[in-house]
């Protein structure tokens, strides 16, 4: 009979292993196929910076399913409505953007589960359950379910501990880009302000016994962050490895003709 997938993201988070991960906004099943090779062992479909909607990110999870590589869904909100479709077209994994307080970190865990421990709405026959062939995927799925939520406000780090101790919360992404602005910096994650609340953050986030995780494309920042315990780490966006090695490829030859 066939049995819901194991999320081996959700695992590696509980045993506190690291993971190493990608962002990706070209909203392409084709491009993310070509990055599921790559060797990371996480992949950030992004819905709420890029032009994605439910039917691209269907084809991505499609394009990347039989790769040992585990897809993160970021919904445009922290919408319910929007976490039940992407549940349905088979999502394991989400990252809620924007969550300020335990009461929405608690609204995004109902969102994962099914009545009466939560809201989500219910569907026999989709594709998170084989469509239909998964018999007991009402009742085995919340297991494999891993929830992550985005702190990137000033309000979100004076609750972290509350937003963190929210059972069905597994991780806490810091988004520093966000973060960096709403502290006065914006266009400066890397200003020291917003570093040591970064640093302080994962601490405490770590305190709470939960994952902590961040994305930065500068790769010092990101050895500095896995060493101060993040467990997720996203180092880099397709995006910009597209559009940087292009026009790195485009001076090197426009030299020639100078």
């Amino acid at each position: 009979m066939p049995q819901v997938p194991i999320n081996r993201f959700k695992i590696a988070l509980q045993q506190k292993r690291h993971q190493l991960g990608l962002w990706s906004t070209l909203c392409s099943p084709y491009s993310a196929e070509i990055i599921a090779r790559a060797g990371f062992d996480w992949l950030l479909f992004d819905m709420e910076h890029s032009p994605s909607e439910i039917t691209t990110v269907l084809g991505q999870l499609q394009a990347v399913a039989p790769y040992p590589v585990s897809p993160v869904l970021r919904p445009t909100w922290k919408d319910i409505v929007q976490q039940k479709r992407l549940l349905d077209i088979g999502a394991q994994t989400m990252l809620i953007p924007y969550v300020e307080s335990a009461e929405e970190a608690a609204q995004a865990v109902a969102g994962m589960r099914y009545p009466p421990r939560g809201v989500r709405g219910v569907g026999g026959t989709s594709r998170a359950s084989g469509f239909g062939q998964v018999k007991d995927y009402m009742q085995a799925c919340e297991d494999q379910l891993c929830l992550l939520v985005q702190i990137e406000s000033l309000k979100g780090l004076e609750n972290v501990e509350a937003i963190a101790s929210i059972d069905g919360v597994d991780g806490v992404f810091i988004g520093p880009a966000d973060l960096s602005a709403n502290m006065g910096h914006l266009g400066q994650p890397g200003h020291k302000e917003v570093q040591s609340a970064i640093e302080e953050a994962i601490v405490r986030i770590l305190a709470c016994g939960k994952a902590p995780g961040i994305l930065t494309a500068n790769e010092d920042l990101a050895r500095g962050y896995i060493e101060q315990g993040c467990l997720f780490t996203a180092v880099g966006i397709d995006m910009m490895l597209l559009a940087r090695g292009a026009e790195a490829l485009a001076e090197r030859f426009n030299k020639l003709t100078q």
